[in-house]
């Protein structure tokens, strides 16, 4: 399985053709305690970029992008009764949905966890 990430701060793990989607440490640290979470349906389409997800915060809301395109298989289920997991686990058990990926060659345009950690450093 990879991991990559986009400058928007959301993460992708990719285990074939199906990817895991969530924001990374850094960007629930910065919205500060989270209040809610609305997934997108399976079956949806998404474009790279498209706005995939919203998360709310105590401090503000926030969309979630797909850092490639494809088709949701799945929206994460806990977040709805419990939203704090993107807060308690961002890049485990708080990730917001899963697609199948309608081109692997996207993932070229994104960052391995050392690039991210040094986008970050610099932010």
């Amino acid at each position: 399985m990879s991991r990559y990430f986009t400058e928007d701060h959301e993460w992708i793990d990719v285990d074939g053709d199906v990817g895991t989607v969530g924001i990374s440490d850094y960007a629930q640290g910065q919205l500060g305690d989270i209040v809610f979470v609305d997934v997108p349906e399976e079956g949806k389409q998404l474009a790279k970029g498209d706005e995939a997800a919203v998360v709310e915060s105590v401090k503000a809301a926030s969309d979630v992008y797909s850092p490639v395109s494809g088709t949701v298989i799945e929206g994460n289920p806990a977040l709805t009764d419990d939203p704090s997991l993107v807060n308690s686990d961002p890049e485990a058990e708080g990730w917001f949905f899963k697609l199948s990926l309608k081109d692997a060659g996207e993932l070229d345009g994104l960052m391995d966890e050392a690039a991210y950690e040094a986008f970050v450093a610099k932010l």
